[in-house]
């Protein structure tokens, strides 16, 4: 049986979350949380703040007010060993996989290993031979550079880094923007094979709809400074012109034909 909100385990809750940036407010009492075990996809229109709620939560952006808990423990006022031992719970993968281009991928994964474990070299090749493997790329990835790499195997060596700690809590930015179709389908089925064979947690900032349907049981909307979370199924009754826009319009109708 399906548990209820109210029973769910909640991974991350956020709390009349403000953002500003000078006199600009970004988010304005946001309330949010994200259970354990789903795929949240989170939307909205550019400049709602898609990314900065994800750096927010991740302790890159400073809220103005509100407050945030991981796995129960409030990141701001938490010891700086309280703040670290969550930290090493979640893994993220940014827009631009942000991989060091002077390490080759190995060692790009291995950077988390080398800094947070005292762990081998020859251990350390182990594990990213088995992260480079599972996010379905080939071996010889490993002594490659992310100039030799495809856009797309950027996107899956930048994960395969954020799964080098073996993380319950995942944070993807815009994980299949700048890919052809093909390969931003393929990067879903990972996304949703992995959470699965992983039991991942998984925060998921797009504007893909096609990502949306492919791998996420719930949505979160930003819109006007505030955000509204549901199925698709539920969003699509919202009489917001934008969410209506989104996925009502041409390009919204054809993705949710296809499911």
């Amino acid at each position: 049986m399906t548990k209820g909100a109210a029973e769910r385990d909640v991974v991350v809750r956020i709390r009349g979350l403000i953002n500003a940036f000078g006199d600009t407010v970004v988010h304005d009492h946001l309330d949010l949380d994200l259970y354990r075990g789903e795929i949240l996809g989170v939307v909205g229109a550019s400049g709602t703040g898609k990314s900065v709620l994800l750096r927010t939560i991740v302790g890159l952006t400073t809220p103005r007010a509100g407050t945030i808990e991981v796995f129960g423990q409030e990141i701001a006022h938490a010891s700086a060993r309280a703040r670290l031992a969550t930290q090493l719970r979640w893994g993220v993968l940014f827009q631009d996989g942000a991989l060091f281009s002077a390490q080759t991928v190995a060692q790009n994964i291995q950077v988390p290993l080398r800094r947070y474990t005292s762990m081998s070299q020859h251990l350390m090749d182990e594990i990213a031979a088995l992260k480079i493997n599972l996010v379905g790329l080939p071996p010889d990835t490993a002594g490659k550079f992310p100039a030799e790499l495809s856009g797309g195997m950027r996107k899956r060596a930048g994960l395969a880094r954020a799964l080098a700690l073996d993380p319950e809590l995942l944070f993807l930015d815009e994980p299949t923007a700048g890919l052809d179709p093909i390969s931003a389908t393929h990067f879903d089925e990972l996304i949703r094979g992995l959470q699965k064979s992983l039991g991942l947690t998984v925060f998921l900032v797009t504007h893909d709809i096609d990502t949306l349907r492919a791998t996420c049981d719930r949505i979160a909307v930003l819109l006007d400074k505030s955000i509204r979370s549901g199925t698709i199924a539920s969003l699509i009754k919202d009489p917001n012109p934008w969410i209506q826009e989104y996925f009502s319009g041409v390009r919204g109708r054809a993705a949710l034909a296809e499911g």
